[in-house]
């Protein structure tokens, strides 16, 4: 992985490029590299991974000078694709970024199509005047860019590009600002700042003098489940499955520097790891972290699915609130708000394999395709409820919205909506019923995440389950803009690279055709990937409640953070231009501190924002 940045009509500043580049570094301490030409410039922030010499370098030009390609990620493909070509190139290189520049100089935008891996890529056309640039499939990789007069540019991170262009917009956006608040991210193509759009997953860009146009070139949205499956003979599709995660984690330990795995002990990072030793001639290398206290400790099931497997396993034990050494990093890092607090564990984590390895394999993307997280079944029950005569529903929700406990009186709100997609969106939202905390100003000239969940779901096949779509929804926006964001940014934050196997294209259309019934079954969740986890692990290992990298946020804002939230709440003119009601928030904050409820996520939300706030706007 790299950092990549470039502007077009800019004029070209020293100092504005080496700002850039230097919020880039940690993305690409192995080298850096610059293009200029015309009103044209190209940055590279390099983290070498294949092909280490000198040739693979970027700004990479095109065999026949036309094209100049900067590009962050990996094609792990790019053997089989060179093999299809090499009459027709003369490669200089061992590495797939020519290859990207070879299949471009063929096909053009549809080179893209062939293209088996995680990556964001600008390309320059010196003949044709046109700047071309793209984002994989599923979001891997971000991409923030910028259009302003006649100029244009783009960087891997927002900082960056803020650094590039003068005067450039860097007001708060309001829309981007309420789907923060409700969603804990900014959904592409929004970025916090109005000046600023990221790139959405599967689609490219190209920048002419005429202006610029957008192209999605890979979408699951419209694709059906094939009814069909649902009498298939389970060990033929476990075949098929088997088939399709070999091969992609086959081609994701293409490396040329030391490579292992992210391993918390769970269904989808064992999967990963058993096909890795699979295609290893040594044992992998294995990392987790452990916490001293039990209630967040996973550390002893990785132990036994490495034991079991035989991997060369590490384990660092940590105190849950070593984790808030992280925090600076944390503020530093994640240069556009960010809720996630799984970052902290995930950048230890990284920390930790970077000691060893540069790059590491993880098992993201296996709950969202094939139904892991446990909202898939609240929606499946959902639609049981929503069978009911709605007048019973409304009593019953009328009922609920009275009861002393939080949980029941959420549930009486997610029975409000007759719309899967709204009630999914308040299932999955971070502040559930505390909307007061957003002035009325904010909450009546924007949309609301279940408005935009609404819009999104009405491209899905018409009688999805409700489960299905939740799962869709998840791929679309949580998936990319949370948890993809939360890995990229805290591994590269330790120059770790973290491949995906589990979301390469190929298996993930083939889960979006999988019927439900092959997901979830019995009460249990990701019943075909788990049957798949048991032919190399035993179930009696496997099989226990889903943790995940969980850290005590209630317990931090009434003791380790509870200093800095208070700082931040004091700052009435930060509420007042984020359009957040700072009585709402302070009643909310000592509700939380006397333990009357658990407002956590609601207020790391604010103070998010407003820790935001001040590092961007109060310490110039």
């Amino acid at each position: 992985m790299c950092g990549i940045a470039g502007t077009v009509g800019i004029e070209y500043s020293t100092a504005a490029f080496k700002l850039a580049s230097s919020f880039m570094d940690v993305r690409g301490p192995d080298g850096e590299g610059l293009w200029r030409e015309g009103g044209v410039v190209l940055l590279h922030r390099r983290l070498s991974i294949i092909d280490l010499s000198e040739f693979a370098a970027q700004p990479m030009q095109s065999s026949c000078g036309r094209y100049i390609v900067v590009f962050n990620g990996e094609i792990f493909n790019y053997k089989e694709l060179r093999k299809g070509i090499e009459g027709d190139y003369p490669f200089n290189s061992n590495s797939d970024t020519e290859v990207v520049l070879a299949y471009f100089a063929k096909f053009g935008p549809k080179a893209l199509d062939s293209f088996r891996g995680m990556f964001s890529l600008a390309i320059w056309d010196k003949y044709k005047a046109e700047l071309f640039i793209a984002r994989d499939r599923l979001g891997v990789k971000p991409l923030y860019y910028a259009s302003i007069d006649k100029g244009f540019a783009f960087a891997s991170r927002p900082q960056a590009l803020c650094a590039l262009v003068p005067g450039l917009n860097r007001g708060i956006d309001k829309q981007a600002l309420r789907y923060f608040m409700e969603a804990g991210y900014v959904p592409a193509p929004y970025s916090i700042f109005k000046g600023v759009k990221k790139l959405e997953p599967g689609c490219y860009l190209t920048v002419t003098s005429q202006g610029i146009s957008q192209t999605k070139y890979w979408s699951i949205d419209s694709v059906d489940t094939d009814k069909s499956i649902v009498g298939v003979n389970e060990d033929s599709l476990l075949e098929e499955l088997d088939s399709l995660i070999n091969d992609s984690v086959r081609l994701r330990m293409v490396s040329d520097v030391p490579l292992g795995a992210f391993l918390s002990g769970g269904i989808d990072s064992t999967v990963v790891a058993a096909y890795m030793m699979k295609h290893s001639s040594e044992p992998v290398r294995t990392f987790t972290i452990g916490f001293q206290d039990q209630a967040f400790d996973e550390s002893s099931y990785a132990a036994s699915v490495a034991a079991h497997l035989g991997t060369a396993h590490t384990c660092e034990m940590l105190a849950v609130d070593d984790l808030l050494k992280l925090m600076p990093t944390f503020i530093k890092q994640y240069d556009e708000p960010f809720f996630d607090y799984s970052a902290f564990p995930v950048m230890a984590v990284s920390r930790l394999a970077k000691r060893s390895v540069a790059v590491s394999l993880s098992g993201d993307g296996g709950d969202e395709a094939f139904g892991g997280y446990h909202y898939y079944r609240m929606m499946a029950g959902l639609q049981q409820v929503h069978r009911l005569p709605a007048a019973l529903r409304n009593f019953v929700g009328s009922i609920l919205k009275h009861a002393p406990a939080q949980r029941v009186r959420w549930l009486a709100r997610v029975l409000e909506s007759d719309n899967p997609a709204p009630a999914y969106a308040f299932m999955r939202g971070v502040i559930k019923d505390a909307t007061h905390i957003m002035k009325p100003s904010l909450l009546t000239s924007t949309k609301s995440l279940s408005q935009l969940f609404a819009e999104r779901a009405a491209l899905f096949p018409v009688g999805l389950s409700y489960a299905e779509i939740g799962m869709r929804l998840d791929m679309a926006y949580t998936l990319p803009d949370d948890y993809l964001q939360k890995v990229d940014v805290g591994s590269m934050a330790f120059s770790l690279e973290a491949r995906d196997p589990l979301l390469d294209h190929t298996i993930i259309e083939w889960a979006a055709k999988l019927p439900l019934e092959w997901k979830l079954r019995g009460g249990i969740n990701k019943y075909l990937l788990r049957k798949l986890a048991y032919r190399h692990v035993p179930r009696e290992i496997l099989d226990r409640p889903k943790m995940g990298f969980g850290v005590p946020m209630a317990q931090w804002l009434r003791g380790g953070l509870r200093l800095w939230g208070e700082s931040l709440l004091k700052d009435d003119q930060a509420f007042d231009a984020l359009e957040l009601d700072a009585q709402a928030v302070r009643t909310l904050w000592n509700a939380h501190q006397a333990n009357q409820l658990q407002a956590h996520t609601a207020l790391w939300s604010v103070l998010v924002m407003l820790q935001f706030y001040r590092s961007q706007f109060q310490s110039e």
